[in-house]
C-alpha cells in the first residue's frame, strides 16, 4: 500500500512539474541556440554518413527520429552538466530545444537520402552511362555531370516543395482525419519522458 502511495505521489509531482514547464515555455528565439545548432550539425553529419552507407549497400534507410532525439538529449545534457560543474552559468536544456535539435538532425540526413545522393543524383554522369553499357536498351546518352551550383539549386527546390506539400497534408491527415503519426508520436513521448525527474535515469 505504501509503495502504491509513493508511486501515485511521484506521478502527481511529475504532472505538476509538466504543468509548470508549459507555463515557462521560452519564446522561439531562446529555443534556437548556438549549442543546439552545433549539436544538430554534429548529429546530422553522423547520421548522413550512416544513411548513405545503408542506402548504397542495402537500399533501405530506417527512420532515425527517435535515436536522433536520444542523441540530442545525451549531447546537450552532458554539455550543460560539464559547464555547470565548471562554474559557467547556462540556460536550462528544455524539451523544445531537444525537439529543434532532433528535427534539424533528421532534416540533414533526409536531404542526403531524399536528394538522391545514394541513387540517381550521382548516377547521371557520363562515366555511369558508359559503365552501364552504351548499347544497353533504355540507357540514353542524356548525362549531367555533378556540379555544386546546380545540385544546390536542385536540393533547395526539392526541400521547399516537400515543405509546402507538408502543410496541406498535415491539415488533412492529422487535423481532419486525426491519424496518428507513429514516428512523430514516439519521438514526442521519448523527449517528454526524458525531461521529467525520472527521465534522466531512463536515458542513462
Amino acid at each position: 500500500m505504501e509503495e502504491i502511495e509513493r508511486v501515485e505521489r511521484e506521478d502527481l509531482e511529475e504532472v505538476a512539474e509538466e504543468a509548470e514547464d508549459v507555463k515557462r515555455i521560452a519564446p522561439w528565439t531562446k529555443q534556437i541556440t548556438i549549442r543546439g545548432i552545433v549539436a544538430s550539425i554534429v548529429i546530422g553529419i553522423i547520421y548522413s554518413v550512416i544513411v548513405m552507407k545503408l542506402n548504397l549497400t542495402t537500399g533501405l534507410v530506417p527512420n532515425l527520429n527517435v535515436s536522433a532525439a536520444l542523441l540530442a538529449f545525451v549531447f546537450l545534457r552532458t554539455w550543460t552538466k560539464v559547464l555547470s560543474k565548471a562554474g559557467i552559468a547556462t540556460n536550462p536544456f528544455t524539451r523544445q530545444e531537444n525537439t529543434i535539435v532532433q528535427t534539424c538532425a533528421v532534416a540533414c540526413y533526409s536531404i542526403a537520402v531524399g536528394g538522391g545522393f545514394g541513387s540517381y543524383l550521382l548516377g547521371l554522369n557520363r562515366r555511369t552511362y558508359e559503365q552501364a553499357g552504351v548499347d544497353t536498351e533504355g540507357n540514353t546518352a542524356s548525362t549531367k555531370e555533378p556540379g555544386f551550383g546546380w545540385m544546390t539549386g536542385f536540393l533547395f527546390v526539392s526541400c521547399f516543395v516537400g515543405l509546402l506539400a507538408l502543410v496541406p497534408l498535415r491539415k488533412i491527415m492529422i487535423i481532419d482525419y486525426k491519424l496518428s503519426y507513429p514516428s512523430g508520436t514516439a519521438t514526442a513521448v521519448l523527449i517528454n519522458g526524458f525531461h521529467t525527474p525520472k527521465g534522466h535515469k531512463t536515458a542513462k
